[in-house]
């Protein structure tokens, strides 16, 4: 069953899995797996933000690629619009790719140098055959103007713009086929903080404007606070914590979640923030430690943390969390 499960859902994930093989030999034999997304579900709402976050290596960006079939699952289900999207081949891909986007978190290098901003936001609409040249042009001036270009942009190219007029185009070719729901992977993690309000602006009222559901995939916990409606908290593959974004920050129950939090600077001098520093390493996605995933790093653990993987259950206001914590305290 989803976590929070509601009406007007346009992606819904179930028990999604994705192992990279491991080869080691002369033979290059599959010796291993990284686990890098192993068993998740959630759904996004229809205009609705889904912050995920987590430590790097936790599995947030594959999730995001799975999604778009960038990359193949190994299990699991999704349905976007109400289609099955691992289902789909061929054809029935490239038309669901219209309504599936993404902003990378490198501006630069996922624009081609040798295309102008023209070309590069008109791309999509000619590789899909939508529109004749000169509407097509037209279109292209609409969204560069939306985001915040001007109209002699158009025939320059990416190395001429700063990084937050990259993102710029970054996001005018995303909406260039009027999709539903756009994965932004760590889109303003490469600017400069006072880009990146711009930016995270921009896409509030881009989605305002169009309705556009977003997967904002980011390590950076404030501007998640700012843009998402739910967060999902990721640890070494897993959910292990999901909310919507006031009751996460302001009452978070899973201990890796809290010490997330912790790490967030406050401005004001009065506020006394009790730093929560966690002992040793995340433990490596190909040798999973058996029990809850986080007792290695968990200062509350006790033997039942060790041998039982903790159920994710729904603590109340579809606030779930993964946590024999949680499960002691109701019982």
């Amino acid at each position: 069953m989803l976590a929070g499960h509601r009406g007007d859902v346009i992606l819904e994930v179930s028990d999604l899995v994705k192992y990279f093989p491991v080869t080691g030999g002369i033979f290059s034999r599959t010796v291993g797996h990284v686990k890098a997304v192993d068993g998740i579900s959630f759904f996004i709402g229809q205009g609705e933000t889904l912050g995920i976050v987590g430590e790097s290596g936790c599995g947030k960006s594959t999730t995001g690629r799975v999604i778009l079939r960038l990359i193949e699952p190994t299990n699991g289900r999704a349905f976007f619009e109400g289609q099955d999207i691992f289902a789909l081949k061929g054809e029935a891909v490239r038309k669901l790719r219209r309504r599936m986007q993404i902003i990378f978190q490198d501006p630069y290098s996922s624009l081609n140098p040798r295309m102008t901003v023209g070309d590069l936001v008109g791309e999509p609409l000619k590789v899909h055959g939508i529109l004749n040249p000169s509407d097509r042009k037209d279109r292209v001036h609409d969204l560069m103007a939306r985001v915040g270009l001007d109209a002699y942009h158009y025939h320059k190219y990416p190395h001429e713009f700063s990084g937050g007029q990259r993102q710029r185009v970054g996001i005018a070719r995303a909406l260039a086929l009027n999709p539903g729901l756009i994965v932004c992977d760590e889109p303003v993690s490469a600017l400069d903080v006072s880009i990146q309000s711009q930016v995270l602006n921009l896409l509030k009222d881009l989605q305002q404007e169009f309705s556009l559901a977003y997967m904002f995939i980011s390590h950076n916990l404030a501007v998640v606070k700012h843009i998402s409606d739910r967060v999902m908290v990721m640890y070494l593959g897993r959910i292990v914590e999901t909310a919507d974004t006031d009751a996460l920050f302001d009452h978070p129950q899973h201990p890796y979640t809290i010490s997330l939090l912790s790490a967030i600077p406050t401005m004001d001098p009065a506020v006394k923030c009790k730093r929560i520093i966690l002992t040793g390493d995340v433990p490596s996605p190909v040798n999973i430690p058996t029990g809850c995933r986080f007792h290695t790093r968990c200062p509350y653990r006790f033997d039942r943390c060790l041998i039982e993987d903790p159920r994710f259950g729904d603590i109340g206001n579809a606030h779930f969390v993964a946590c024999h914590l949680m499960e002691q305290r109701d019982g």
